[in-house]
């Protein structure tokens, strides 16, 4: 999805946030054919600018668009008096400004981002806000091909979804279930043990890797984003020296089910990793992880606690890092 490519490259850095104006609402009541650029919220002159006006738009993003007492036109391409276009590009900055602040801000931001879409549902049916925004939580924050996913921020929205009495009843058994799966390893909670066999038929666990930190990296055979993530690593000279110090240890798990196609690529995966197939098939069967895309990594404490949880490569090449120098 091209959509993705860019998404970080259109954020707008911390520091120019503070400098962000709203751009205004017409009068109260009005429903003027628009459409106006998406209302940013001002952020007070006592907050100042960096990190603290990121978090102060992390919590107060959707304020102004979904005031009440301010609907707008909205059809096909106009949501609220906002072009459509617009909404997503605001969605795609919010998602940005979330990672600023604490996970529970960051969620409860996205508690507070579903609440404003709700009142607004109740007030006007009419409208395509929440419906829209609904859309753009899961395109966003769910959908594995996003680099600004996160199973952790989208479980506040998927919960409050299901039990949202404007949902039709089979789309919350939907939302129910997906809340589920993002309840699985969540960031800050013990990662799930399994066993896994390596090309010598000899079995392993999860919590027998002994290692400060452990890349657990759900892949398959043929699999050029895998190829990627492997070439990445291995050519990494401050990652590589983390795995043959010992301090990093990587578990590269096939999942699926064909054991020969696994073995053909071998000479792919590097010796100084634990490379291995899951000889039970419970992790995709019993859903112990919510693998819904490959590649997905997991970075895990020596107590095998989560860090990241099926995190793009780049936040994690970057987490590794930081901790490679101490930060």
């Amino acid at each position: 999805m091209t959509i993705y490519n860019d998404i970080r490259r259109l954020l707008p850095s911390i520091a120019a946030v503070a400098v962000l104006l709203s751009s205004g609402c017409g009068q109260s009541g009005s429903r003027e054919s628009g459409p106006h650029p998406f209302p940013v919220p001002e952020v007070p002159s006592m907050i100042g600018s960096g990190r603290e006006a990121v978090s102060y738009l992390a919590a107060h993003f959707w304020d102004r668009f979904t005031d009440t007492s301010q609907i707008y036109v909205c059809d096909s391409s106009i949501v609220n008096g906002v072009l459509e276009s617009d909404v997503e590009q605001a969605f795609a900055d919010w998602a940005g400004y979330l990672r600023s602040g604490t996970p529970d801000d960051a969620r409860e931001a996205v508690s507070a981002m579903f609440r404003r879409i709700a009142a607004f549902e109740r007030r006007d049916t009419s409208t395509n806000v929440f419906e829209t925004v609904s859309s753009l939580a899961e395109k966003y924050l769910y959908d594995p091909n996003s680099p600004l996913r996160s199973e952790d921020l989208y479980l506040p929205f998927a919960s409050a979804m299901s039990s949202s009495p404007l949902v039709p009843p089979e789309k919350r058994a939907v939302y129910e279930y997906d809340a589920k799966m993002c309840s699985l390893n969540r960031t800050g909670s013990p990662a799930a043990d399994f066993r896994f066999m390596d090309k010598a038929g000899r079995s392993h666990t999860l919590y027998g890797i002994d290692a400060e930190y452990t890349l657990l990296f759900f892949s398959n055979p043929g699999c050029e984003a895998c190829k990627y993530i492997i070439d990445a690593l291995e050519s990494d000279t401050a990652l590589g020296s983390m795995v043959s110090s010992g301090r990093l240890a990587v578990a590269n798990i096939y999942i699926d089910e064909d054991i020969e196609a696994w073995y053909g690529y071998q000479d792919i995966y590097p010796d100084s990793w634990y490379n291995g197939y899951d000889p039970d098939f419970i992790i995709r069967t019993d859903l112990l992880y919510n693998v819904r895309a490959i590649p997905s990594l997991y970075l895990l404490d020596r107590d095998k606690k989560v860090l990241l949880k099926d995190a793009p490569e780049d936040r994690v090449f970057a987490a590794l890092h930081r901790i490679g120098d101490g930060q």
